[in-house]
């Protein structure tokens, strides 16, 4: 059996006394497609958050690619970790936001090769081959001496998803990578995704509103309620067969929707 390449393992996430993620058990398998859907509320982003060390644990362990995130092992035990050892983790893993989060001042080239030149220490000439190649792989080629403002929502996402493909991560997280945009643009960027999903062996946490991609993306799919996954399957298991009443109603209330 391959070791799972994340694996939450009694994770709480509090805050004060609203419970978020409720002893949660979940992992991932290297090269694997896993979309999470779930109700408002119900821990999908704060997964994401807690992988990218954006919002600390209560309680539990993850292990990320074989280490302990939020941990260091020393003399055998595991302590909270240092700055040091969830910047390394860190690097494992890139994230898409729902909200580009690009930098506008800087134009859509440099908004690429910045990370990968200050943090990776790469040359600047090879940090503007991977970027040309990812911008090529995105379909913004002609878009790269643009300012953020100059591109519309779609292909600041675009972007955003080819600022977090040329950290070379191992693992992409993706947060409701097409809830601000516009209805018409939403297909151009799940058609890059879907591109990323096919054609590499990245493993690719989800969490999506849109059903009939998760469907036709995903590997397996986990519907979350109240910080625990409630069930999870293939994708023709949970939407044409699910077996928990409350993600039957979910279902109906968001395809009917």
């Amino acid at each position: 059996m391959t070791e799972p390449i994340i694996k939450f393992d009694k994770v709480v996430k509090k805050y004060g006394t609203h419970v978020v993620l409720d002893e949660l058990d979940f992992d991932v398998k290297p090269g694997e497609k896993v979309t999470i859907i779930g109700p408002s509320g119900s821990g999908k982003s704060t997964v994401l958050r807690i992988l990218m060390t954006l919002e600390e644990i209560s309680s539990g362990v993850i292990h990320v690619d074989g280490e302990p995130l939020w941990h260091e092992e020393r003399n055998g035990t595991l302590k909270p970790a240092s700055e040091a050892h969830l910047k390394k983790m860190r690097a494992k893993l890139g994230m898409v936001f729902q909200q580009f989060n690009l930098f506008p001042h800087m134009s859509v080239m440099r908004n690429i090769t910045e990370a990968p030149i200050n943090v990776l220490k790469l040359p600047k000439a090879e940090a503007r081959d991977r970027a040309e190649q990812l911008l090529k792989m995105v379909g913004l080629t002609e878009h790269a001496h643009k300012f953020p403002s100059q591109l519309s929502g779609g292909q600041q996402q675009r972007v955003g998803i080819a600022r977090a493909l040329a950290m070379r991560p191992k693992i992409m997280l993706f947060d409701e990578p097409t809830s601000a945009l516009d209805p018409e643009l939403v297909g151009e960027v799940l058609n890059v995704i879907g591109s990323l999903a096919a054609e590499h062996d990245l493993t690719m946490l989800l969490v999506t509103h849109e059903m009939r991609f998760a469907r036709e993306v995903s590997d397996r799919i986990c519907f979350f309620d109240r910080g625990k996954v409630k069930e999870q399957g293939t994708p023709e298991q949970i939407f044409s067969n699910p077996k928990e009443a409350r993600t039957r109603e979910f279902l109906k209330a968001v395809l009917e929707g």
